[in-house]
């Protein structure tokens, strides 16, 4: 069962957490990180391999680019393809598929679409080509959604009137009672993102796990912090003790980050979100508040897209709703790979099928 300990930089301490683990647990038990950067770091560094055989770990919508809806990226493909715009975007989206078109190949036919690092870089586009209408395609957890509001407020006191964001942002609360209400949710325990709780603090998950009677761990990224997480999980899940723990104390207060919130609070409100492959799901998304909404996109440009779902040969709902893995898909490896991704789990840096063919793909697509 260790036989990968040697790879890693806390040998003493990750073997000592897997003691721990296997000398716990009693039966089997189903825990979903709910983070794809927690996702990669146990594909990479074959963390269930160490566990026992009793521990399944699946993984779940923890992506901000992969649940972002076809019918969004139709629109920020047909933004990008007026003459009269600059789509700015992070990298990861421009290799999305929409339902017939990516931003990648809009800019190959001479669409203005450029990435950036961060959304304030757009705001200097904006004030360096004001004849041009410049708009941002805000997606992410709550992690980013503070940088996309604090662009908003820089681009009101900037007096950038050419300046817009396509809101794509969305909360993992709503996400996790979505998979808890759903009758095939085989989940016993999460493993929460420690970054998300960096903004948002612990509060939100305290009723899911009253309401649910499961444990909900915050969780950090490099090994040892995921194996300390799922050691409190399994501690919770033998003793029958639902509630929440902060695993990732370092970085997480139980408040959050206060100032963030604010920012939050002000700029955005709650509103109802499609996700990419799994539907619409109450109050997950958020929208710019009334008194910012001169900057929002679909409302400047008056966007009408259709609801579009995903293509049927891609089973991205499936995936991100842990029911498989994407070593389960026919087309794993072999159709759907990073140079021609089907979905957007194989495009995504975060995404699971990304993490599954960078570290063990092609020998399972040979399989």
């Amino acid at each position: 069962m260790l036989k990968h300990i040697d790879e890693y930089r806390d040998k003493t301490l990750v073997e000592t957490l897997v003691r721990t683990i296997a000398a716990t647990v009693t039966r089997r038990w189903t825990i979903m990180e709910i983070c794809g950067g927690q996702t990669h770091t146990i594909m990479r560094y074959s963390l269930q391999e160490l566990l026992p055989d009793e521990i399944s770990l699946i993984h779940g919508p923890g992506c901000p680019v992969c649940v972002t809806p076809v019918d969004l990226i139709d629109s920020a493909v047909e933004l990008g393809s007026r003459p009269n715009v600059i789509l700015v975007s992070f990298g990861d989206m421009l290799r999305v598929p929409g339902s017939h078109d990516d931003l990648l190949r809009v800019k190959a036919q001479g669409g203005d679409i450029r990435m950036v690092y961060t959304p304030l870089d757009a705001l200097d586009i904006a004030e360096k080509n004001p004849e041009k209408e410049v708009v941002f395609f805000g997606v992410g957890f709550e992690t980013t959604a503070p940088a996309v509001a604090l662009t908003i407020k820089q681009a009101e006191s900037r007096a950038l009137d050419n300046f817009s964001v396509l809101v794509s942002h969305v909360l993992v609360p709503p996400a996790i009672q979505a998979l808890l209400d759903d009758r095939q949710n085989r989940i016993d325990g999460f493993l929460a993102a420690g970054h998300v709780c960096t903004i948002m603090g612990i509060h939100e998950y305290i009723p899911l796990a009253e309401r649910y009677e499961i444990p909900i761990v915050v969780t950090g990224f490099e090994p040892v912090d995921i194996l300390l997480g799922i050691r409190k999980c399994i501690e919770m899940l033998e003793q029958n003790r639902p509630g929440v723990e902060n695993a990732y104390p370092r970085s997480v207060r139980p408040e959050g980050n206060m100032a963030a919130r604010e920012l939050l609070h002000e700029v955005f409100v709650r509103v109802d979100r499609r996700w990419r492959g799994i539907g619409a799901i109450p109050g997950s998304g958020l929208g710019l508040a009334d008194a910012y909404m001169k900057f929002d996109a679909t409302s400047r440009f008056d966007l009408q897209a259709a609801e579009t779902e995903e293509p049927e040969v891609c089973m991205a709902g499936e995936i991100l709703t842990g029911r498989k893995k994407p070593s389960d898909c026919p087309l794993f490896g072999t159709l759907c790979k990073p140079e021609n991704p089907l979905g957007a789990l194989m495009v995504s840096t975060e995404g699971a099928c990304s993490a599954y063919y960078r570290y063990s793909g092609s020998s399972m697509a040979e399989q």
